[in-house]
């Protein structure tokens, strides 16, 4: 293994944990505001007319340039540190929010929400906080790594019914301008909470090598961490997007399945804390392992809904995969940090990104596909549980630490 790097200033106790508080506030906000979309996914059919696949595109650019651009977002956190990147990140988002407000075509959606407002949202992201946070959370890296992560399921349940009630009460342009309003004015007192962190990032550059890219890449374990990142993007995606969609269809009411799912999503809190710190104990792999397979109960349970009066099966549904939505994020992400710990895990981490926004992007939008063909989501939930599988087989493999390759 490469030289290990040496501990980082130490911070106090207080300080560390209002960092990892900050991560998570800030992560909700960003995520917020992309979940958000599954709910104007919705409205624009309404109002457009667009098909499924039409509104599933902006979705799928979205994710595909959350993998492509977090390479350089990796790069930036090592350089920069996280403050700036917020600050930065935060205008991009808010200013994306305020445009999509006045779109009036498709092209405009993809544009302004896939790409304008995903670049703001993936400098609020994991990849920000992830090597700040396991300097100094080493042995307690997993469960510092998952209370981040639950963010993005707290997002995804808040996200749901609030923006039904904004856009049932303002419209979606209405909804799209508070948000923007919303990130503006709450990113700044948040990245101040990152102030002197710089001084810390730049002090383990200086002082350790530890693994660089091209060390990591040599090894199977930089390409199986990135086949796990796409299997599980492509299997949580072929759901998450049209869980909504797909609730109206059966004949359930739009506000009580959103709801449901928002409060199934709310789950995700306490199961991605527990799995993550779990795997601190039990180790990354049984952990995602577990996670893999309460996602697959919940996608079964979506497959035996048929009728608008299966409120069970709908709640099992919610509450099984929004349980372990964003759960195996924790384990995925500390095993990288475990194996290719240094001063350059962001920027290993970023590229390993793309694996999960390649999968997310196909995922939306092959989902969307299938029930334009189709007329059902059948086929995309049978998928999902295929690639859930595949995810559990190649996360398995990486068992064994990898053998630096000069």
């Amino acid at each position: 293994m490469p030289n290990a790097p040496t501990e980082p200033a130490a911070l106090s106790h207080r300080r560390t944990w209002l960092l990892l508080a900050g991560a998570f506030v800030t992560f909700a906000v960003g995520a917020g505001s992309m979940h958000a979309y599954t709910v104007f996914l919705v409205a624009f059919i309404e109002a457009f007319g667009w098909t499924r696949a039409d509104v599933s595109v902006a979705y799928a650019v979205s994710q595909l340039v959350t993998g492509t651009s977090s390479p350089l977002v990796g790069v930036l956190v090592d350089r920069l540190g996280p403050r700036r990147l917020i600050l930065i990140g935060g205008a991009v988002l808010a200013l994306g929010a305020f445009a999509t407000s006045h779109a009036t075509s498709l092209w405009q959606i993809d544009v302004l929400y896939g790409v304008v407002m995903t670049l703001g949202a993936n400098c609020l992201g994991l990849v920000v906080f992830v090597p700040l946070l396991s300097r100094h959370f080493v042995r307690r890296r997993g469960m510092a790594v998952s209370i981040v992560q639950s963010a993005n399921g707290f997002a995804r349940a808040y996200s749901a019914p609030v923006t039904t009630l904004m856009i049932d009460g303002l419209g979606w342009r209405g909804a799209y301008l508070w948000q923007g309003v919303f990130v503006a004015v709450v990113i700044a007192p948040l990245a101040m909470l990152f102030r002197g962190t710089e001084r810390s990032a730049a002090r383990s550059s200086a002082d350790a090598q530890g693994w660089t890219l091209p060390q990591a890449s040599r090894t199977p374990h930089f390409w199986l961490l990135m086949a796990v990142y796409l299997f599980t993007g492509l299997g949580s995606f072929l759901v998450a997007l049209h869980q909504l969609a797909f609730a109206i269809d059966v004949g359930f009411d739009k506000l009580y399945a959103a709801g449901v799912l928002g409060a199934g999503a709310f789950l995700s809190l306490p199961g991605v804390i527990v799995t993550g710190t779990l795997s601190d104990y039990v180790g990354r792999e049984i952990s995602a392992i577990v996670t893999y397979g309460t996602s697959i109960i919940g996608v079964v349970c979506a497959l035996l809904i048929t009728s608008p009066d299966q409120h069970v099966l709908l709640w099992l549904h919610a509450c099984f995969f929004g349980l372990t939505w964003g759960a195996r994020g924790p384990a995925i992400t500390a095993k990288t940090a475990d194996l290719f710990p240094g001063p350059h895990l962001g920027t290993i981490l970023g590229v390993i990104t793309i694996g999960t926004g390649a999968g997310a992007a196909l995922g939306a939008w092959m989902a969307g596909f299938v029930f334009d063909v189709t007329g059902s989501y059948r086929v995309a939930f049978w998928l999902s549980i295929l690639f859930y599988l595949c995810g559990t087989v190649a996360f398995w493999a990486l068992r064994r630490p990898p053998a630096v390759r000069a």
